[in-house]
């Protein structure tokens, strides 16, 4: 049997050729296929909830993954349905998730590496949703280089996930997978149902948004949207190598050269000040167009050197586009035509907007900043995270933190802190981040004071030291540190956290690759021998959902098998069945 490698590396190969794909189905026999899944989804927190049934990661097995493969053989492998929950969205609403249960999660994950491995080379090089090497910074800088845009088009399709329509996906599907039994099969996942408050609902549209196929399927969806684009509607909206000179701007050029040439430099001066104030190309040049596209997910944006008329017109057939071919409906109220320099642009949480800059002048005396497209943090976001960490107008502790010790506190605000800044790290403004480490910082020390029955002025004293900033310099922080026996200490710091903001992206994804080596797991997986007892039978894995789980003793003995897994600082055990039914039942101490 071919490699797992092998084959992603051949599908991978057919996508770049645009070559159909046969026989597709088969390769789900590949056990190597499954481990390679399992050991992609086993540190994901979510491995360990629970869908409709009572199964999770913990307990998986290579048993397991060959009953999957013989159920495929029959295909008599039947999806479940997706638990539903709700998660609340910024705006007070809810965003309904469909949790699937493991062996569909896992069948899913196989199912998902094909299919990008295939078409992952024939997307867009202007979607970055959900992709390897592309994320949303790497979005945001390709709109920095619009300078000259004159409108944003803010795309918002209305409930994009939950109107997906099944028939024209699977349709897109066949027409390059020439497989019955693969189409077949994601036909089935697509309309397995799910479950909201025990009550079944049938899916007749959408994907679950929770499962981890559902990114990679509504890339495929709008990958014909991208095309569209990308072939006709951006070809349509560019014409003209450049803009025409403004004839008002070159008379005022011709006039300070005249002065210049006299010797008269103050009056060269008073009519360079009064020529920054023209702009150097004709705005309204009809000859002269640029129309510009990104896509993250189902969020889309358009930058457009043009008319406003052409923009509406351009938001007219992006939305007839999408309802006749997609069956999509573009929302009228949110897709919005902002113009660049006077008002900011929403996207991915950004503020965008053109910037008038008359005053900057580079060293060839040129105001490069006019027109450079500039991104900003949202006021409203300072405001939203400051009051995470307040309560009537002040600072407060985290009730939720007062049983961790000092180290996961101070470790937990940092984490934290760090996300906000390194997401937000091409915003101009990212110095406003001063304010959120100002309240986080009081609710940090807060947090510890209360744990201790004592005060900030103490806490203050007591972890209080300096360390290097991400950008050099020394700057004063809050450190806690944990000595260690024949180990560095653990430290966990509060601060040095530079507020600089970056021009280049922070790619989010890892690239494209073809997996092939076997990760430590699933080669103590594959040695098919209990790590507690020696046992060779009955092998499977015991999983915890995080370490600091291990901590926890309730006063009694230290199990054994906590002592193994501290001492590993791993999430999981390889055990035979028995012992981990003994885990379970709390008898592992009685049993060694």
């Amino acid at each position: 049997m071919r490699t797992a490698k092998t084959i992603l590396t051949v599908i991978h190969e057919r996508g770049k050729q645009d070559k159909p794909l046969e026989r597709v189905y088969k390769l789900l026999f590949n056990r190597e296929l499954y481990l390679i899944a399992y050991a992609k989804l086993y540190p994901n927190n979510g491995a360990m909830t629970k869908g409709v049934t009572e199964e999770t990661i913990d307990g998986m097995s290579i048993q397991k993954i060959d009953m999957i493969i013989e159920q495929l053989r029959q295909e008599t492998y039947y999806w479940r349905p997706a638990r539903r929950e709700y998660i609340p969205k910024k705006n007070g609403k809810h965003r309904p998730l469909g949790i699937p249960v493991w062996s569909d999660k896992l069948l899913q994950e196989v199912i998902r590496m094909i299919l990008e491995a295939y078409y992952e080379p024939q997307f867009s090089e202007h979607s970055h949703g959900f992709r390897p090497k592309r994320g949303c910074h790497t979005a945001l800088q390709e709109i920095q280089t619009w300078k000259g845009t004159r409108w944003f088009i803010e795309g918002d399709i209305s409930s994009y996930f939950d109107t997906i329509d099944h028939d024209v996906l699977i349709t897109m599907l066949s027409r390059q997978i020439q497989d019955g039994r693969f189409i077949r099969l994601i036909k089935n996942m697509l309309e397995a149902g799910c479950l909201d408050d025990w009550k079944f609902h049938k899916t007749i549209s959408g994907t679950p948004q929770g499962g981890v196929i559902s990114p990679l399927l509504a890339n495929i969806y709008l990958h014909q949207f991208d095309k569209w684009v990308g072939e006709e509607l951006i070809p349509q909206y560019t014409r003209g190598k450049k803009q025409k000179a403004n004839s008002a701007y070159n008379r005022l050029s011709r006039r300070i050269k005249c002065y210049q040439d006299k010797g008269d430099y103050k009056k060269a001066h008073q009519l360079i000040v009064e020529r920054r104030n023209l702009p150097s190309v004709d705005t309204y040049d009809t000859s002269y167009r640029r129309l510009r596209y990104v896509r993250y997910a189902d969020d889309f944006i358009l930058g457009f050197t043009g008319s406003k008329a052409e923009a509406k017109a351009i938001k007219k057939q992006i939305g007839d586009f999408l309802n006749a071919k997609l069956s999509l409906e573009l929302s009228q109220e949110k897709t919005l035509i902002t113009h660049a320099t006077g008002e900011s642009a929403k996207f991915l949480g950004y503020e965008i907007k053109a910037q008038r800059v008359n005053d900057y002048i580079d060293n060839k005396g040129r105001r490069s900043a006019n027109g450079a497209i500039a991104l900003f943090v949202p006021a409203s976001v300072i405001e939203s995270k400051c009051r995470q960490y307040m309560k009537n107008g002040k600072a407060i502790h985290r009730n939720n933190l007062l049983h961790d010790d000092d180290f996961s506190i101070v470790q937990t605000y940092q984490q934290e802190y760090r996300g906000l800044v390194q997401y937000y790290i091409l915003a101009q403004n990212l110095s406003w981040f001063s304010k959120v480490y100002w309240y986080m910082e009081t609710s940090l020390l807060k947090t510890l004071a209360f744990k201790h029955k004592s005060s900030i002025n103490k806490m203050l004293a007591k972890y209080k030291t300096t360390t290097t900033s991400t950008n050099g310099r020394t700057v004063p922080c809050l450190q806690v540190v944990v000595p260690r026996e024949d180990k560095p200490p653990l430290v966990a710091t509060w601060g040095g956290i530079s507020l600089s903001y970056k021009k280049k992206a922070v790619i989010e994804d890892a690239p494209y690759q073809v997996y092939g080596g076997r990760t430590e797991l699933i080669k103590r997986l594959l040695a098919n021998k209990c790590e507690l007892c020696g046992s060779e039978e009955n092998i499977e894995v015991h999983h915890i959902r995080k370490l600091a789980d291990l901590n926890k003793h309730n006063g009694k003995l230290v199990p054994k098998w906590k002592e193994i897994m501290s001492a590993r600082c791993r999430k999981t055990l390889v055990t035979c069945r028995d012992c981990h039914h003994a885990i379970h039942n709390g008898s592992i101490n009685t049993r060694l």
